[in-house]
């Protein structure tokens, strides 16, 4: 056929067609039907022993992640891979753990007739703090027992029932002492601890916050002795056998006694811990302890006045600190207060009744100078008071 496109006068060429280059995929042959066809038996050889191969090999690596997982033996094991716990030796000397390490050779099981309490190691020969109400039982000899097991006997040294608080002797050489911290220098909010023997488990270790400072607690059995707390409030389990135990802040140091729960029950023996509990401030207790060890009792802090306590100060309802008398020439009537001035303050603190300004006067050493705010009719007037020890 011609091309009617065709140059004509174009000289004419025969072109043969080559060989198309491929870039894809080859393909291979088709096999002649009546070739002679190889044996099967090599490949299937070379198949099982494969499989054999591979058989081994998992069945290898599933028992070592078994064993790792701790799957298989004892059972089956939840969860990952258990991380392994460090030792007692390694925890940080600043954690609980570190603090309670720290702690708990200094803390003691006291044991009375018919009671249990507990107490702290104040100096390395044997002199130990505890509540006057641990011992106010005790004849001259009692025991304690320390965090080892080891026990040992003890005298009494001194008490004080107003405060609360007693000095023990140990019959023992090289104690370990606690450090005493500084209880005007805590906060509310911060982490304490608290040791003893509650309900007799010796060794007990329980955390909380400081909830409240300067808490006035006014305790005491009906007909007894009358005790009143400037108190450190705290939220750690305290119980009954943990008075006498120490209060520790966050570094290990002694900032109260741990003296009075809070409870909802009717009486001693369903009392237990909700959360209230009480704890004399360790610049107190270091203060009387000492004195009990210097001097064979403990001076008391007095204001120099006879307070009014119960309830609001008049008909209005205004809180306060009425003064039903004032001694001549004692603190207060040198500072210029008078007979039935109303005590509103001490050092900023404010008073809801005589309770607190007997309280609050007690938390102070002899000779400490108090800011005081009171009222006279309707006039608000200020004073510095000299508080002075009693004559007893």
């Amino acid at each position: 056929m011609s091309d009617p496109w065709r140059d004509p006068y174009a000289p004419s060429a025969v072109v043969v067609p080559t060989a198309p280059v491929s870039t894809g995929p080859q393909l291979e042959p088709i096999a002649d039907p009546d070739a002679p066809r190889r044996s099967m038996t090599p490949i299937l050889l070379i198949c099982l022993v494969t499989a054999l191969l591979a058989g081994g090999l998992g069945g290898t690596l599933g028992f070592v992640f078994a064993t790792r997982s701790g799957v298989g033996g004892g059972g089956t094991q939840l969860g990952g891979t258990p991380l392994a716990a460090p030792s007692a030796a390694q925890r940080a000397p600043e954690s609980l753990a570190g603090v309670a390490k720290q702690v708990l050779p200094s803390v003691v099981t006291v044991r009375v007739t018919g009671a249990i309490g507990s107490g702290f190691v104040i100096s390395s020969d044997g002199y130990v703090v505890t509540n006057d109400h641990v011992v106010e039982s005790a004849d001259k000899t009692l025991s304690v027992s320390f965090s080892d097991g080891s026990t040992a006997s003890a005298t009494v040294v001194g008490r004080d029932p107003e405060s609360d608080l007693a000095v023990i002797k140990v019959a023992k050489d090289d104690m370990t002492a606690v450090q005493l911290g500084d209880s005007d220098s805590i906060a509310v909010g911060d982490p304490v601890l608290a040791f003893g023997s509650p309900l007799a488990l010796v060794n007990t270790v329980t955390s909380g916050i400081v909830s409240a400072l300067d808490r006035t607690i006014q305790a005491g059995d009906p007909g007894g002795q009358v005790r009143y707390y400037a108190a450190i409030q705290t939220d750690a389990a305290v119980n009954q056998g943990n008075s006498g135990g120490p209060l520790v802040d966050a570094a290990g140091r002694v900032v109260g006694v741990n003296s009075v729960i809070r409870s909802v029950g009717g009486s001693d023996t369903e009392a237990g811990n909700i959360g209230l509990a009480f704890a004399i401030p360790i610049n107190q207790a270091k203060r009387i302890a000492k004195d009990i060890i210097d001097f064979g009792k403990a001076r008391r802090t007095v204001i120099g006045a006879e307070v009014a306590t119960g309830g609001s100060t008049g008909s209005t309802g205004s809180v306060g600190a009425r003064l039903r008398s004032v001694e001549p020439a004692g603190p207060a009537a040198t500072a210029g207060l008078k007979s039935g001035d109303v005590i509103t303050k001490i050092n900023g603190h404010v008073l809801e009744d005589g309770t607190d300004l007997i309280a609050l006067v007690r938390k102070y050493a002899p000779a400490s100078v108090v800011a005081v705010e009171y009222r006279r009719g309707t006039k608000i007037q200020s004073a510095s008071v000299t508080l002075a020890a009693d004559a007893k």
